[in-house]
């Protein structure tokens, strides 16, 4: 739905150009014993954080700021007595819900949520309102700022079923609440969390006063073994309550440049979606997986919202892809893989599974560091390019702190058994059923070793390598024109041959100007341009240098896979049937 705090489009404004580069980190404690001093270092780090983010000329309103944590039961079980409630707190679900300020409005919202979640077998125990401190607000966020409250959520039956099956149940409710909401063009209406694990407190405020502005963030009884913490740097943009970070399980710093392809492919995937069979409601404790997943929520309304910026279009994609039945660590090495095409020392067993999860999904790819979590495994991936600086310690009592700056909450140096920092590609991760801290050698090993990857590529996969040509057909000896003619029909000018083409032979370089280029576009040029004419090459956006396959072939490629693609939500040896072209020309 639109955001009521953006203007529309208007003339060279176009809210879809929204990026952010930010500061992100997460604290964690691997024995999963939950602690008010994570959320305390958390909120230290965010704080120290303020640098990284835009600032209203007020000083108070930020481009916003937030944390997501586990749900902190003994907090919550306080909350379930005030209600009245014998509903168990182990089995609660608390949903996080910035609410319309018009009373009717406000209304129909709260009814969207009893019914989007007794759709799929939850019921509403109550409306806890948030308590918030005015007083830390910038005058232009407290008047923006939404009717912040939590729903407080159960099962049917309490503790049935797997809390897989409950995330999935109220991943589906919180989809349909969202639809239906579009459909009544509810504005100003968001969900920053609904879950049985975690709990988003965000808002547009700068980062040091993120515990002022929410008491509880400061009630001792509120504890966590994880935070993920994120300042928002807006770019060029207008920040919003609802953009604030982190998101459903994704805090990011930096941008998504293949955003428009990204778009488009999963515009495609729902069309195919949707051509599945009917898909009934799920019973309670008994949501779909897999492709079933995605039909029913392709049915509801796009997978991504538009009006989001583009983090929270990837936050769209992983929860998808983590709720059809991957691990977090899986699905985020699907979507942001690591350079390996042209890594010539590269383990043949990640290179097989990056080349199939290639076939399956394309790369959402930027400059980013990405902080992510489920409420069980908490972790920090960097992009291809590692254009974003993360660092990360480990303590001899098991605290893990990784952030994009060195030093954001102070630790003794002798307490730190492990320090490093992140590298281009890499990720690592806290898995606090296990207790494990892993690194990245541990993590790929494990997912290259989840299937066979490298026997279903050889069976299904084929590769045409260049210069080779299709059976059945033999190259050309000669060309069929002379070569002014072709030159002709290619659209070449005088111009591009002798100060563009001859240059780039001489000196196989490209060719060098300074008097600009007033060639009009080809879409409103008089004569007939060639098909390339057409397309133009886009950059990054905020102080990054052009990246393309010239300047970095060891991190970029051409390569595309030809034949129908299989689905996104399951695997299996079919989806490898691919050609793989070194390039679509």
């Amino acid at each position: 739905m639109p955001s009521p705090f953006l203007p529309p489009a208007r003339g060279l404004y176009d809210p879809r150009f929204e990026h952010d580069a930010c500061g992100i980190g997460f604290v964690a404690q691997l024995s999963a014993a939950p602690s008010h001093e994570i959320l305390t270092m958390a909120l230290t780090a965010v704080g120290n954080m303020a640098h990284r983010g835009g600032i209203h000329a007020d000083g108070k309103s930020g481009d916003g700021a937030g944390v997501l944590t586990q749900i902190p039961r003994a907090f919550f079980a306080r909350e379930l007595g005030r209600l009245g409630s014998s509903y168990p707190v182990d089995d609660l679900a608390v949903g996080m819900v910035f609410l319309p300020r018009p009373g009717a409005q406000r209304a129909a919202a709260r009814e969207l949520m009893a019914g989007g979640l007794a759709a799929h077998g939850l019921t509403l125990l109550g409306w806890r309102p948030v308590p918030v401190d005015e007083s830390a607000l910038g005058g232009r966020a407290a008047e923006l700022r939404p009717v912040i409250e939590q729903a407080l959520v159960g099962r049917a039956t309490p503790g049935a079923g797997p809390s897989g099956d409950y995330e999935r149940a109220l991943y589906l409710a919180r989809k349909t609440i969202e639809a239906a909401a579009r459909a009544q063009d509810l504005a100003g209406f968001s969900i920053p969390s609904l879950s049985c694990r975690t709990l988003v407190y965000k808002g547009l405020l700068v980062a040091p006063l993120l515990g002022r502005f929410y008491p509880d963030l400061r009630d001792p009884l509120y504890e966590t073994a994880l935070a993920v913490y994120h300042q928002r740097y807006s770019t060029n943009t207008f920040p919003t309550w609802e953009r604030a970070q982190p998101f459903h399980m994704l805090s990011h710093n930096g941008e998504i440049n293949t955003l428009r392809g990204n778009v488009s492919w999963m515009r495609a995937r729902e069309a195919a979606w949707r051509q599945h069979g009917p898909v009934d409601c799920p019973q309670p404790g008994e949501p779909p997986t897999g492709a079933a997943l995605g039909a029913q929520v392709a049915r509801l309304g796009p997978i991504i919202d538009e009006t989001g910026s583009d983090s929270a279009m990837l936050d769209n994609v992983l929860e998808l892809v983590v709720m059809g039945g991957r691990d977090v660590r899986h699905a985020l090495t699907m979507l942001v893989p690591e350079a390996w095409e042209r890594v010539p020392d590269l383990d043949p067993t990640w290179r097989a599974f990056y080349r199939y999860h290639a076939g399956l999904v394309e790369p959402w790819d930027g400059p980013a560091a990405l902080a992510f979590s489920d409420g069980q495994v908490v972790g920090l991936a960097l992009d291809r390019n590692g254009l974003r600086p993360a660092r990360y310690l480990l303590t001899d009592d098991g605290l893990v702190l990784c952030g994009s700056e060195v030093g954001a909450v102070p630790i003794d140096e002798a307490r730190i058994v492990r320090k490093g920092k992140v590298g281009p590609g890499q990720m690592i991760a806290a898995d606090l059923r296990t207790g494990q801290f892993e690194e990245n050698e541990a993590i790929k090993n494990r997912l290259a070793a989840r299937q066979p990857y490298a026997e279903w590529l050889g069976g299904y996969g084929r590769s045409l390598s260049a210069g080779s040509h299709v059976s059945g057909t033999e190259p050309r000896e000669s060309l069929p024109l002379p070569i002014h003619q072709l030159q002709r029909v290619f659209g070449y000018t005088s111009e591009e041959l002798t100060a563009v083409l001859r240059p780039m032979l001489d000196d196989g370089q490209e060719p060098l100007g300074s008097m600009g280029d007033d060639t009009p576009l080809a879409l409103f040029a008089n004569r007939a341009r060639p098909l390339y004419g057409y397309f133009k090459q886009r950059f990054a956006e905020v102080t990054n240098p052009p990246i393309d396959p010239l300047r970095e072939e060891l991190v970029m490629s051409l390569s595309i896979g030809l034949g129908p693609r299989g689905d996104l939500l399951e695997e299996s040896p079919r989806h490898a049937h691919l050609l793989w072209l070194t390039s679509p020309v």
